[in-house]
């Protein structure tokens, strides 16, 4: 393991985890997924994600691993102050940071997290810092890893869910989708172990216009997002390969039909300034138990809603392109 690994209090083991969680309520896992928090130099996200997973409901019963990423140059002040505030953090079974000596970058920070996690007690609940949590998030996420644990078409169980219309009629909290949604999720070992972070089979995929319009049924824009990732674009789209990773399996995630998480990531402080689509107030809902849908297709409404949401238009098409060419030219 890279960097300095400080252990706030006794590291758990995976039958310790089991005694969290009631068997009754839990009774596929046997217990609570241990949380990964990826950070970086961040602090005030940093401390408003950590208060919000704090006043969750299974937070003193859940074991937080804080993956907190070295620093670049410019940034080493930044990187300790948020480094001098998750050392006093608590309100956890156990809280673990594994501090980087060097700049992994966030994808390759939340790939390494989720494996190492992944293989150690197999499943995983991912959080970044500049998200916020519902304080029934853990439960929620925790409820949907167990229900739907042993169904190998479900790959994720996410906190976030985009503003589109659920109608009246629709008997579940949750709904199945193509589109992967990583604010705030959860994923087994096993389904995990399936990426190919290198793409492998991208030369035939780049080539096949139907596995192309398969991928696309979770957004018009995400076989460019993909494209741009391999052509060193945009490296650190980990989202897009997960997401690709659901299509190429014929997997789905699912999504809850009242989002659970909110990202204050778009100010300015990170790599991210534009969100094409509005964000709903965090709520909590009050379900014991979420109503899981059992039918494993998305629903048509939904699927159509979010395509909606990420649909490119022909001026950010001529933007990207128009980027694209001065980054060439800079080279």
């Amino acid at each position: 393991m890279s960097g300095v690994t400080q252990n706030l209090s006794k590291m758990s083991s995976v039958n310790a985890l089991a005694q969290a969680a009631p068997a009754a309520e839990f009774h596929h896992l046997g217990k609570l997924a241990p949380i990964a928090l990826f950070v970086y130099n961040r602090a005030e996200h940093t401390r408003r994600s950590v208060e919000a997973l704090q006043k969750n409901d299974l937070a003193k019963q859940s074991d937080l691993f804080v993956f907190a990423d070295g620093p670049k140059e410019e940034s080493a002040w930044e990187v300790e102050e948020v480094r001098k505030f998750l050392r006093r953090i608590g309100g956890f079974r156990s809280v673990t940071i594994i501090e980087r000596e060097r700049n992994f970058g966030l994808s390759r920070s939340i790939i390494n997290g989720v494996t190492q996690l992944c293989q150690e007690f197999g499943c995983a609940i991912a959080i970044e810092d500049d998200v916020l949590i519902a304080p029934d998030f853990l439960s929620f996420i925790n409820r949907g890893l167990d229900h739907y644990v042993d169904e190998p078409r479900v790959f994720s169980v996410c906190g976030f869910n985009y503003p589109i219309t659920v109608r009246s009629t629709y008997p579940y909290d949750a709904f199945f989708s193509y589109r992967f949604a990583c604010w705030g999720w959860g994923t087994w070992g096993d389904r995990w172990a399936k990426a190919d972070w290198s793409v492998g089979d991208y030369a035939e995929f780049a080539g096949d216009i139907e596995r192309q319009k398969r991928f696309n049924r979770g957004g018009d824009e995400l076989t460019a997002m993909l494209d741009r990732h391999m052509a060193g674009k945009n490296p650190g789209y980990w989202d897009t390969v997960w997401g690709y990773t659901h299509s190429r399996h014929d997997a789905v995630a699912i999504l809850p039909v009242v989002s659970r998480a909110l990202n204050i990531g778009f100010d300015g402080s990170g790599a991210h300034r534009y969100l094409p689509f509005g964000q709903v107030a965090l709520v909590t809902t009050g379900e014991a138990t979420p109503r899981f849908p059992v039918f494993m297709e998305p629903d048509p409404d939904f699927a159509a809603e979010i395509r909606r949401l990420h649909r490119v238009s022909t001026t950010k098409k001529l933007a990207h392109y128009v980027l694209d060419k001065l980054r060439l030219a800079c080279v």
